[in-house]
């Protein structure tokens, strides 16, 4: 990450609409000589909702880092009742990826992290399976694997969210993680669970989607990234896409295409996250540019 957008600070907030709050806040910063780099803003006209995302460079800033959340709390975001979130891209969030077996979005992930594409940090990666195991010794990360039955699930969600909680976990990424997540996990990192998934659910359910696709004809496959809720697939989505198929197409070209799009899909998901891009509000996602 350049060297200007680290000694930044980026505001995520939303609040009921009204005439002025721009206005409030550019004025905020200006006053403290607070340079601003990049301003967004939505308003839902239906629900009457204001979404900003700002963020402006500190070298100048009058507020010290650590009490500016003091100083906007109170000066701006409690007039307005305002939620709001501060974030400085200087201090890397912590993220944990979950896998099973397939690796093309692990693979993907990890090359990202390990060239310096993305400025977060990797403490570990856990498993249901060990089949993984081998790429994350490549990038010298720890690896735990806890198989999973109807058994033990609730055992083991225990064990993990301990190894979360121990590692200071920001954020989690399943990567193509084949189990379904626990409520318990999903309540404790809420819109902090990011999914992928190929775009069929619900028509094309199973362990063989590409199968029934091309049994069907498909034109069209996709893959969809998306917060985690505790209905199932049902959550915000962050990111999607999708590729042109043709009768031409195997089952395997099919396949092929669709691990390519379910890595990049994830990966600018994930991206998004990273970047302070994505606010959720009553399940959607507003992704600022």
């Amino acid at each position: 990450m350049p060297d200007k957008l680290n000694n930044t600070a980026i505001i995520l907030m939303h609040c009921p609409d009204k005439q002025g709050i721009v206005a409030k806040i550019t004025e905020f910063l200006d006053n403290n000589n607070g340079n601003i780099i990049y301003l967004e803003q939505h308003v839902d006209h239906q629900e009457k909702i204001f979404f900003m995302r700002v963020q402006w460079e500190l070298d100048k800033f009058l507020i010290p880092r650590e009490k500016i959340a003091d100083f906007f709390g109170t000066q701006i975001a409690a007039k307005y009742n305002m939620s709001w979130r501060i974030y400085f891209p200087d201090e890397p969030p912590r993220m944990a990826i979950f896998v099973s077996k397939f690796s093309h979005c692990l693979y993907d992930i990890l090359a990202r992290v390990h060239s310096g594409e993305w400025n977060v940090e990797v403490p570990l990666i856990i498993s249901n399976h060990n089949d993984l195991k081998n790429v994350a010794e490549k990038f010298s990360i720890p690896f735990h694997c806890f198989p999973v039955n109807n058994s033990n699930k609730a055992d083991v969600e225990e064990k993990e969210l301990a190894l979360l909680k121990k590692h200071n976990i920001n954020f989690i990424v399943l990567a193509r993680y084949m189990q379904i997540v626990s409520d318990k996990i999903i309540n404790d990192y809420p819109n902090r669970i990011i999914n992928i998934h190929h775009s069929f659910l619900p028509a094309f359910p199973g362990a063989k989607p590409y199968h029934s696709a091309y049994e069907r004809g498909v034109k069209i496959i996709g893959a969809t990234s998306h917060y985690v809720t505790t209905e199932l697939d049902a959550g915000p989505i962050i990111e999607q896409d999708v590729s042109r198929i043709s009768h031409t197409d195997s089952i395997e070209k099919i396949i092929r295409k669709g691990k390519d799009l379910e890595k990049i899909v994830l990966s600018r998901a994930v991206l998004l996250h990273l970047q302070r891009r994505t606010l959720v509000y009553n399940n959607r996602t507003i992704v600022f540019g």
